[in-house]
């Protein structure tokens, strides 16, 4: 099966791209400027600009989960956690304040479902390790690449899922995993994963290669590129990215085949317990239902496929 390239992914990267224009992809202004006249708008805007889509999921929404009666971090405000730096696709230019990538727009997606405008939404710093550790959090909730796992579900609560993940290989031309079709052809290899992550566990269960930690994906990306590891697992969007932004000859080997009955899942993370659990996941089921997320992964996320790995 012939692998992706760099090449056949650039049009990915100019809509990806955190350092790249996303204007020309379709994409909203930031939270802080005047609606688009786009189909594909960004959450930050599109929502509080189309009373259709509002009206239609409002009835899915307890009365309870609403600003104004629902309680939050900070009376009157939205404090939404993520990591930084914050990429592509996922997030642009490293600030998720201004709506635009997919994790952006869907927090402010949800914040609009909820009752809160844009300007109502706080970001705070919050490692990922640190997000789903057991523990008093300093946000409402967090968006983070962070996928919904029984073990995880002890320490933190999760939304329901807002991406359905799949995990990819990713390394350089001419690697020694460079043009391999079998997950058997992988188990000689040396692959980084960040720390914390499904992907990590990936290498070690459905690969059974050698692992790498890194803190950060970025960091995967410098090992990489110095060929320290030969290869590197992240998330189907993240690898479009890395391939086509971040390495000059990075090319996707693969994704890993769906284990299990239910496709892995990336989910908000919540306090243990938390009041805004059942309101985080109302608001994800009505964008679901409501097509929303749909359009936010055609504007944010890349459809082109990858090579599956037997």
């Amino acid at each position: 099966m012939p692998r992706t390239t760099v090449r056949s992914l650039r049009p990915f990267a100019v809509c990806a791209g955190a350092a790249l224009a996303l204007a020309g992809c379709g994409a909203a202004q930031g939270p802080a400027g005047s609606a688009s006249t786009s189909a594909t708008t960004s959450a930050a805007t599109s929502s509080a600009t189309s009373s259709s889509a509002t009206t239609s999921s409002a009835s899915a929404i307890p009365a309870a989960c609403m600003k104004g009666t629902v309680a939050t971090h900070t009376d009157g405000k939205l404090t939404i956690g993520t990591d930084t730096p914050a990429y592509g696709p996922w997030f642009s230019d490293n600030d998720p304040a201004n709506g635009r990538g997919y994790e952006s727009a869907v927090a402010y997606a949800i914040a609009d479902k909820l009752g809160f405008a844009p300007g109502d939404v706080k970001w705070v710093t919050v490692p990922f390790n640190k997000a789903v550790l057991p523990g008093a959090k300093d946000f409402d909730f967090d968006v983070n690449q962070v996928s919904i796992t029984d073990a995880r579900k002890k320490a933190v609560d999760f939304s329901s899922g807002y991406y359905d993940v799949v995990q990819t290989v990713i390394t350089y031309k001419g690697s020694p995993i460079d043009g391999k079709t079998m997950i058997a052809d992988l188990k000689g290899a040396k692959l980084g994963a960040q720390v914390g992550t499904t992907s990590l566990l990936a290498i070690t269960d459905q690969i059974g290669a050698e692992s790498a930690v890194y803190q950060s994906n970025d960091k995967a990306v410098l090992a990489l590129k110095a060929h320290q590891i030969d290869g590197i697992v992240a998330d189907l969007p993240t690898a479009f990215f890395m391939t086509a932004v971040q390495l000059d000859d990075g090319v996707i080997v693969g994704q890993l085949p769906l284990t299990g009955s239910t496709p892995e899942q990336f989910g908000a993370v919540l306090d243990k317990g938390s009041a805004l659990t059942p309101c985080v996941t109302a608001a994800v089921d009505a964008l679901r239902a409501d097509g929303e997320l749909d359009t936010l992964v055609t504007t944010w996320l890349s459809s082109q496929g990858a090579p599956e790995l037997k």
